[in-house]
């Protein structure tokens, strides 16, 4: 008699959407290959890999993936609950085909062949931590993934979210580098966020829509790194000092003021989720080839003395193609500036020692 846990996972397999691609006995058995048990008509489109995809950022994040027009196929990582997050998701009638895989064992199988993979994996912020709190989790975590991504798609466009991001982006450097595959185009450190914070809480000031404002973000993704360009933003406006020190106050705390708002029950997923997917779909507009596709990302860049920091890049078929200057500050932002990058470096040694050490 097979064991109950047996039998779900077949039947789940059969119902053959999500088949995990190494079980090639279960296909034989079930007498549905992964290409027969496509439904006709599916669109093509890219591989993408959500590793993380059952935690509080990946399930909203995969969701809105397998809505993506430009995905054909996705495939859910985690080391717990990824069956049933994969079923849940593989009912949607979008054209992605999902699959699903569970524990390390399985990171290979589904890290193959992907053309763009998204890390939110990792454990969240809970009330009273900080973002170097989570490091001696979360970089364990990132440095084993990206292990399998060198490995397994080293050519693959990185999109990461795992936090700190000001400190995990440099970890993921270093064991690409010590892979040999290291391409500092193809890794960009998801900083949308405080971009999407920025564009709405600006809006209210403003009275307008959020989608008709775009502020420039810089710097990195936490506290006083996120340095909000509001001299910059679009449509050209005038804040008062005011406005200005309590919108770059907002906007930096903004992942505190959710985490205090959930009191316990978790951090900044939904509004994560968002942004990432929102980053995402500019990564495959870009390797469709669409021209113009301009986003602020933490990256490998000379725009300052530190080898990691956030600005405009322009993404193309090779991930980032240009990375733009900061362009004409004011004097706070000119002293934000300052505040900023000494504590990003600081972030970005701590990573690097991570690895090297």
């Amino acid at each position: 008699m097979q064991h109950p846990t047996s039998e779900v996972n077949q039947r789940i397999s059969r119902i053959a959407a999500h088949l995990n691609p190494s079980n090639l006995q279960m296909e034989e058995n079930s007498g549905l290959s992964r290409v027969n048990c496509r439904a006709k008509g599916g669109s093509p489109g890219f591989k993408v890999a959500i590793l993380g995809a059952a935690g509080g950022i990946g399930q909203p994040l995969a969701m809105l993936m397998k809505m993506n027009p430009l995905v054909s196929v996705l495939h859910l990582y985690d080391v717990v609950n990824t069956p049933g997050v994969t079923a849940d998701i593989s009912h949607m009638d979008t054209g992605a085909v999902v699959r699903g895989f569970l524990g390390q064992q399985q990171l290979g199988d589904a890290l193959t062949g992907m053309d763009l993979v998204i890390i939110p994996a990792g454990v969240p912020r809970k009330p009273g931590m900080t973002r170097d709190d989570l490091f001696n989790i979360n970089a364990g975590i990132v440095r084993t993934l990206c292990e399998g991504i060198a490995k397994c798609c080293p050519k693959a466009i990185v999109n990461l979210i795992s936090n700190p991001v000001n400190s995990t982006v440099p970890i993921a450097a270093e064991v690409f580098k010590k892979a040999g595959s290291y391409d500092p185009r193809r890794l960009l450190g998801v900083t949308m966020l405080d971009v999407v914070r920025a564009n709405t809480f600006a809006a209210e000031v403003l009275g307008l829509d959020p989608r008709a404002v775009d502020v420039p973000v810089v710097g990195g993704h936490a506290g006083v790194t996120i340095l909000p360009l509001l001299s910059q933003a679009k449509p050209s406006c005038s804040f008062t000092p005011k406005e200005v020190d309590d919108l770059t106050d907002r906007i930096q705390n903004g992942g505190t003021e959710v985490v205090e708002a959930k009191a316990g029950a978790g951090s900044a997923t939904l509004s994560m989720a968002y942004a990432a997917v929102k980053f995402a779909d500019a990564c495959l507009r870009a390797l469709r080839g669409d021209a113009g596709v301009v986003e602020c990302a933490y990256v490998a860049s000379e725009v300052t003395e530190l080898p990691f920091f956030a600005s405009k890049v322009r993404i193309g078929r090779t991930g980032i193609e240009e990375i733009y200057a900061l362009g004409p500050l004011n004097e706070y932002e000119r002293v934000g500036l300052e505040k900023a990058k000494k504590e990003l470096a600081a972030s970005i040694q701590k990573g690097v020692a991570f690895v090297r050490k």
